[in-house]
């Protein structure tokens, strides 16, 4: 199965919800769609679902044009945000409820509602109630109720947002987990960053209703092509400067009053060109008295937080405040203000990336 949307844009009179939106998502693919509020991701979903009409664009499944098609026709099968099973119906009752309203036989919704609490593990709870259960048993039961028609396509809708941080941990590889076991293709939408890294094949990452790009997590993540991109996804350090050498394989670009050995990457420069650099925080090293990098500058710690994994850092330096991650097993220093330390990164630990300011 093969989703595509040529062109979809969603307005409400001068307001435009989505702009444009083209993407393909192949079979058994996870999507997740990510973007801050308002950005369009849930108005996307919406249109796929058949729930919202878009204003313009088209939706296709296997080359069929479903943008016309009620929700009903879709087959598509859906996971809410707040679980919405039915309060007064057991957990068995709420899994085979798209199986009665679809006409199935007595005994083959019992067979497959048997196969889906399984699929979720919840076996053993298929006579409670919903009240009776925790939410992420709860979410559970959702899950087991959208896959137990088999639909070809599953829709996510924030599914794991009102589950505490541990239980959405838990939750989202269990999720993984399940999608690599059925092998169907799910399209997730999220607004944290993290669920979309650990679930995802591709991520597209919206802002203002535009896919402002797409791809793998780890690719999105090493080379953000835009500003935002990279400050949505993660934490970065932002460094403008200017191109003062064109080198074999490296530039050296102007920061202040540093010069930093910078690899092009993908980017297309000139001399004298304005850059950004984007700069993740745990690519930056601090570095002992012998050692050397392609970049090295003084420090100073102005504040900073043990995170239990390791510590994030404020420096102040000559090209402005760096953030930099420092795992706290065998760390080079133990942290404390106004300590001095010296600084460095490689020529290919930054990324050249295009100054949107959207997430200035």
């Amino acid at each position: 199965m093969t989703l595509e949307l040529h062109g979809l844009a969603k307005s409400y009179g001068s307001f435009v919800a989505v702009e444009g939106a083209d993407l393909m998502v192949g079979r058994g693919t996870f999507l997740t769609l990510l973007g801050p509020s308002g950005s369009g991701k849930t108005t996307i979903l919406s249109m796929i679902a058949g729930f919202t009409e878009p204003t313009s664009g088209q939706i296709f499944l296997d080359g069929k044009d479903i943008t016309s098609e009620p929700p009903e026709k879709r087959q598509f099968g859906m996971v809410f945000q707040g679980y919405a099973l039915f309060p007064h119906m057991s957990v068995a009752e709420n899994v085979a409820f798209p199986l009665r309203v679809r006409g199935m036989s007595k005994a083959e919704r019992e067979e497959k509602v048997r196969g889906a609490l399984d699929l979720v593990q919840l076996s053993r709870f298929a006579d409670r109630l919903p009240k009776q259960l925790s939410g992420g048993q709860q979410q559970r039961v959702a899950l087991a109720r959208a896959l137990v028609f088999e639909p070809a396509l599953l829709l996510l809708d924030e599914p794991l947002s009102a589950l505490d941080k541990k239980l959405r941990a838990e939750l989202q590889e269990e999720l993984r987990a399940l999608h690599r076991r059925i092998g169907r293709t799910f399209i997730n939408v999220t607004h944290d960053q993290e669920e979309a890294m650990s679930l995802s094949d591709s991520v597209a990452i919206l802002n203002h209703g535009r896919i402002i790009q797409l791809g793998a997590p780890e690719a999105l993540y090493e080379q953000p092509r835009t500003r935002f991109v990279a400050d949505f996804l993660g934490k970065s350090n932002f460094l403008p400067g200017t191109v003062r050498e064109l080198g074999q394989g490296t530039l050296g670009v102007q920061v202040g009053a540093l010069r930093i050995r910078q690899e092009p990457g993908a980017a297309k420069v000139s001399l004298g060109a304005p850059v950004l650099l984007s700069l993740r925080p745990e690519k930056i090293r601090v570095l002992g008295d012998a050692d050397t990098a392609d970049n090295v500058l003084e420090a100073r710690v102005t504040s900073w937080s043990y995170l239990g994994a390791g510590f994030s850092i404020i420096a102040e330096t000559a090209v402005g405040p760096l953030r930099l991650a420092m795992p706290a097993w065998h760390a080079p220093f133990h942290p404390a203000e106004g300590a001095a330390i010296r600084l460095g990164w490689s020529a290919e630990a930054a990324t050249i990336v295009e100054d949107d300011d959207a997430g200035a």
